[in-house]
């Protein structure tokens, strides 16, 4: 993108191009994106977003009913990429569950084998349903897909998290890309799964270094809870922002009281890198689980889905009673940022400070 142009006229022009009244995105959170809170963004002039990772279509469709029944706005829907099916290791599973008994509720048998939705009729009910953009995390969508989102007029919003992966999207003909940093909470968009903990890019370093290396505009998501986090992606060549952990305070989001309480109280160094969840790279709260699973003598996670499948029982459990030392409680480094308010609320306050920091 051209270096030239001042932030806010860029910002501007992204707002133009994409139908927001703000160039602030929300995070397509699997599990954290009832339609409440995207339906309260988009009438805040952002972009309202949901995971679909664990939807099925019927779910999917009936999402974007509910979405499109309240606002005309502007909406992503988001899947992972998946990854090849992992080998199962009974012995090492069998150790991952003894492990997990002592947080949880005993593990049925059988439920490792748990498939998760069908990532291809996702990929039909996204189309279908006529989102104004699709995204993808953890790779990229094959040729014949992106075609038919092209044909349709969706547009394509590709995560990466490495230089290197956003001049693959590009040349894949991603229409954006979303920078992630290492700050991230939830999911680390990694292409390669097994890389996802080597390769960490802080955002002030990721998002430069891609505007630099694409002809398309740059989102940057990761750390961002503020107006001073959106000033200074602004200023470092993005063109929005993607809020994801900030967001999870709002009561729209309907996350458990636990949760919201302790992202609230969270310093950056109280976040910690884990596979223990779901077996795929995340960042959590520092919860007694997480620190406690990545002791040398804990058992490594089974690969994804088997762990996510396997820890179903004890999050579940940690969700029912409120405790949020067993909780999937994804968060990311400015998660101690994040304010208990409206999504309105919070959208005019951030965007009104970061407008003053940049006209400065």
């Amino acid at each position: 993108m051209c270096p030239d142009i001042l932030p806010l006229e860029r910002s501007d022009q992204f707002c133009r191009d994409n139908n927001l009244g703000v160039p602030i995105l929300l995070s397509p959170m699997a599990g954290a994106c009832p339609p409440a809170l995207s339906i309260a963004v988009s009438k805040a002039g952002g972009m309202g977003a949901c995971g679909v990772l664990l939807m099925q279509p019927e779910a999917i469709e009936q999402w974007m009913q509910e979405f499109r029944s309240a606002t005309s706005g502007p909406v992503m829907l988001n899947s992972w990429i998946p990854d090849p099916e992992p080998t199962s290791d009974p012995l090492h599973e069998a150790a991952v569950r003894s492990f997990l008994e002592q947080f949880g509720p005993k593990i049925p048998d059988g439920i490792e084998r748990k498939q998760p939705p069908d990532f291809e009729g996702q990929c039909e009910a996204m189309l279908n349903n006529r989102p104004d953009v699709i995204s993808s995390i953890m790779g990229l969508f094959n040729p014949s897909f992106v075609k038919r989102m092209k044909e349709a007029g969706i547009r394509w919003y590709a995560t990466v998290t490495t230089v290197g992966e956003a001049i693959e999207a590009t040349e894949a003909g991603a229409d954006v890309v979303v920078a992630q940093g290492m700050e991230a909470g939830g999911h680390r968009g990694a292409f390669d799964a097994e890389n996802a903990s080597e390769r960490m890019v802080g955002l002030t370093s990721l998002v430069p270094a891609v505007v630099d290396a694409v002809d398309v505009p740059v989102v940057a998501a990761g750390g961002i809870a503020d107006g001073r986090g959106i000033a200074a992606a602004l200023a470092l060549g993005a063109s929005a922002v993607q809020i994801g952990t900030g967001f999870l305070r709002c009561p729209e989001a309907g996350i458990p009281a636990a949760w919201a309480d302790a992202i609230g109280t969270a310093r950056p160094e109280d976040t910690i890198g884990t596979r223990a969840f779901s077996g795929r790279y995340g960042r959590s709260l520092r919860t007694s689980y997480a620190e406690l699973a990545s002791q040398p003598d804990s058992p490594d996670p089974a690969p994804y889905p088997i762990q996510r499948a396997l820890t179903q029982p004890m999050r579940d459990d940690a969700n029912r009673t409120g405790d949020i030392d067993r909780m999937q409680a994804w968060a990311g480094q400015s998660a101690g940022l994040a304010q208990a308010t409206t999504p309105a609320g919070l959208i005019a306050e951030t965007w009104s400070e970061a407008q003053r920091v940049l006209r400065r």
